[in-house]
């Protein structure tokens, strides 16, 4: 989400250099740093914003863009296997393949995918269908909203394909290439950052929202201490909000939020507490020891006639991983990385390789040769 900020800031920057060329990762085989949707923008002084890969194939990209869509908009293919008109090889650096779509970016078609980017910024959905130009079709595109309105279409896109299109794309539950008849459509789901709900804004608030806002996440705190939420003290933040227990209606928090609870007073988080709970966030994080927690979530269960489990069910307390330090910043790097695996839905414990997926997972000859390619972004060998 970052990297779509600063691709719509650059984009839409009128005193800027003007973009050149979008790059998006339209689809990956076997291992692969960056998904599907993921974006480049290079604009006319060389500088960029975004990422396709761990760093492997950024510079060939950019170095060869220029050339690549002299006739308009094309698709390539890059993999671990040797570059022609290269000096060295290059690689992904991971035994995959990924096919880039590259456009010149002051076309319509890229302009409304910018717009829609910009869209998500402001907390709403879109859904956009690219015909990738092959075999003669030029790249034709539409957009649309998340009630499924047609935002967008390229101008002789028949009606019978865009209703096609917009089909599959509602049917979609992630970005990536189907096949449709002869054509070949990269659907692309854009969806709003993550927010994250911060009520307390202590000091130990500050790296956590500073780090929510490096991942690109939309933040906002919230207390009911003007003198501690104020933008001095959170300067990257989106959103200040200085409320009651009783004004949290009006932040009107959905149940894809992430919610972490710390005010470090008692009578503040059982009364915020009980207001946010039956709100059933995405992830809810309470700060504080255990027995702290204990009497806490006993007496909110009470006051909302439910059972004990029911609130735990919905809480993560203690909060955060078991990473260690008691630092602010340790704290919250503990705290950001339990919300950022529940809100992809995954499991946050430790992924480490045994001795025996190793030895299952030996590459053959041919696979190690290519995984073995050379990336220019490596450091050349010292000469001894």
């Amino acid at each position: 989400m970052k990297e779509r900020r600063q691709i719509v800031a650059l984009y839409q920057d009128p005193s800027g250099p003007a973009p050149v060329i979008l790059v998006s990762l339209v689809h990956a085989e076997g291992s692969s740093y960056r998904r599907p949707g993921a974006h480049l923008l290079l604009l006319e002084n060389g500088r960029h914003a975004g990422t396709i890969s761990g760093g492997c194939l950024e510079a060939e990209v950019l170095r060869k863009a220029a050339w690549l869509t002299r006739s308009g908009a094309a698709v390539e293919r890059y993999s671990t296997l040797f570059d022609d008109t290269g000096e060295i090889p290059y690689g992904l650096g991971c035994g995959g393949q990924v096919d880039l779509l590259l456009e010149p970016a002051n076309t319509p078609e890229c302009r409304a995918l910018v717009d829609a980017f910009a869209a998500t910024l402001r907390e709403e959905h879109r859904f956009a269908a690219t015909l990738l130009p092959q075999a003669g079709n030029v790249l034709r595109r539409a957009i649309w909203n998340s009630a499924g309105d047609l935002l967008f279409a390229s101008e002789g896109l028949p009606a019978h394909l865009i209703a096609e299109m917009h089909r599959l794309a509602a049917a979609a539950t992630s970005s990536g290439t189907l096949e449709l008849n002869t054509q070949r459509i990269f659907f692309e789901l854009l969806q709003p950052p993550q927010r994250l709900f911060i009520f307390g804004a202590g000091d130990d608030a500050q790296p956590l929202a500073a780090m929510a806002a490096q991942l690109g996440w939309t933040v906002i705190v919230a207390d009911s201490r003007a003198q501690l939420a104020n933008a001095e003290r959170f300067s990257d933040v989106s959103r200040i909000a200085v409320l009651r227990a009783a004004e949290i209606s009006s932040l009107q928090i959905q149940t894809t939020d992430a919610i972490v609870l710390m005010t470090h007073s008692y009578e503040q988080d059982r009364a915020l507490l009980q207001q946010l709970l039956p709100l059933a966030p995405r992830y809810f994080g309470l700060l504080g020891a255990r027995h702290r927690t204990s009497l806490l979530v006993s007496e909110v269960a009470a006051a909302l006639g439910w059972k004990l489990s029911q609130c735990a069910e919905r809480l993560h307390a203690p909060v955060g991983l078991d990473l260690g330090g008691d630092a602010p910043e340790a704290v919250a790097l503990a705290i950001l990385a339990e919300a950022h695996a529940v809100c992809h839905g995954r499991n946050a414990a430790s992924r480490r390789i045994s001795a025996e997926v190793l030895a299952e997972s030996m590459p053959t000859a041919v696979q190690a040769a290519e995984l073995r390619a050379v990336c220019p972004a490596d450091f050349a060998p010292q000469s001894k």
